[in-house]
């Protein structure tokens, strides 16, 4: 008897601690990054509606793609939204129209399906220089972290609490710093009654479908920045977070079922979808479980959670509309603060494409607008340019290098 009971308890301490920590993950996705979905929403004038639909879109692709991969590949594969495309969609929907999004949505996810299909993932990273990449992303961002202090100026005790607290949390439990500053923020707007959740009730998302509409101006100003976006901002260090806890798993199948699934839920909002990154590493490491064996079932438990969300979508949608907007940006740009300061640091890492890098990080944060293309494309563009005429080799370079040679040789 005493056998089975020690038996029974190992096998819940098998279940219990991938479990926790999957929930986990999922609620520091929901309370960190996804405020950037209603910021975007917000900005492209989005109906209740339509914002529900892109909660339940998102959340139930994220949820299914995650558990199927999971239990697929016995690996603890978190899938999640790409954090910086949501918050490069806030940006791009304020001059885009919504239905020539949601079709920009599907090319890139398309893309994504073939590229996974090609088994090209490694060589198409390896045509992206690290350096460009990065200084993209952090330019793309960076109006996020300046505006996470511009609140000051507008609702000082509700910014400055955050930001106190946000740092304070950092020093002594980093890990759940935003979810702190959710909760801390939240209290305090409901001490001030700046937020009536009183009438809150329950509600089942319902989806909507919104015919894609296509152009080249939402090809090369949303499209093209999303798919890069994602597959430098996501992809990459998601497949780094399992590679450095010892999961030698092939990135194809991840990121081919991840783009179909993002294929499939474009039409009711869903902008991509991926391989988790920052948050993966909570159920991938030893606080999911000492055996990583075991570690799988948190993937599992992450899905479950993100389609119960998902199917509450329009209530989740009605929690954050109601929000202030300093809350919405000083708490997004604080999320934010690390992936600023990662990306930036690895664009300006190697001093041989510093240079470059640190073009494309101004040409992004300068958000240049030209032919009704966005300021992600023109970023990439000047970036690219940067890199090849002062990291490229020059046509006239080896000619040089003989005269030079030569003139050696005559002077001895």
């Amino acid at each position: 008897m005493s056998s089975s009971r020690s038996f029974s308890a190992l096998r819940f301490g098998d279940f219990a601690h991938p479990v926790v920590a999957g929930l986990i993950s999922v609620i520091v996705n929901y309370g960190g990054t996804f405020i950037l979905v209603f910021q975007a929403a917000r900005v492209a004038g989005l109906s209740p509606e339509l914002t529900a639909s892109w909660v339940w879109s998102v959340s139930i692709g994220v949820g299914v793609t995650g558990v199927m991969l999971s239990w697929m590949m016995r690996v603890p594969i978190i899938t999640a939204w790409s954090t910086p495309a949501a918050a490069f969609l806030v940006v791009a929907l304020g001059t885009t129209p919504y239905a020539e999004a949601v079709g920009a949505y599907m090319i890139s996810a398309a893309a994504f399906v073939v590229l996974g299909l090609s088994g090209w993932f490694e060589r198409v990273i390896r045509l992206i220089p690290s350096g460009v990449a990065a200084g993209l992303l952090a330019g793309i961002l960076l109006q996020f972290g300046i505006k996470a202090f511009g609140g000051m100026s507008i609702d000082p005790l509700l910014a400055g609490l955050l930001i106190v607290a946000y740092v304070v949390l950092k020093r002594f439990s980093a890990r759940y710093a935003v979810v702190g500053i959710l909760v801390l923020g939240l209290a305090l707007l409901l001490l001030q009654h700046r937020v009536d959740l009183s009438g809150l009730e329950l509600k089942l998302a319902a989806p909507v479908f919104t015919m894609p509409a296509f152009s080249l101006n939402a090809l090369l100003g949303v499209a093209l920045p999303l798919f890069l976006i994602t597959l430098t901002g996501q992809y990459m260090p998601g497949m780094l977070v399992l590679r450095n806890d010892g999961f030698r798993t092939s990135a194809n199948p991840i990121v081919t079922i991840t783009g179909l699934g993002s294929l499939l839920m474009a039409p009711f909002g869903s902008h991509a979808f991926n391989i988790a990154a920052i948050t993966a590493a909570i159920a991938t490491g030893r606080e999911a479980h000492e055996d990583p064996s075991r570690r799988w079932i948190a993937g599992i438990a992450a899905g479950v959670c993100y389609i119960l969300v998902g199917v509450f979508g329009v209530t989740l949608a009605a929690v954050f509309m109601a929000f202030p907007a300093t809350f919405i940006t000083t708490l997004a740009g604080l999320a934010l603060l690390g992936t600023i300061g990662g990306s930036l640091a690895n664009a300006l890492a190697d001093a041989g494409t510093r240079e470059a890098s640190l073009i494309t990080f101004l040409a992004a944060a300068a958000n240049i607008t030209l032919l009704g293309i966005g300021g992600a494309f023109w970023g990439l563009v000047v970036g690219l340019l940067a890199h090849a005429v002062l990291n490229g080799r020059l046509p006239w370079a080896p000619w040089r290098t003989v005269h030079a040679a030569a003139g050696k040789g005559e002077s001895n």
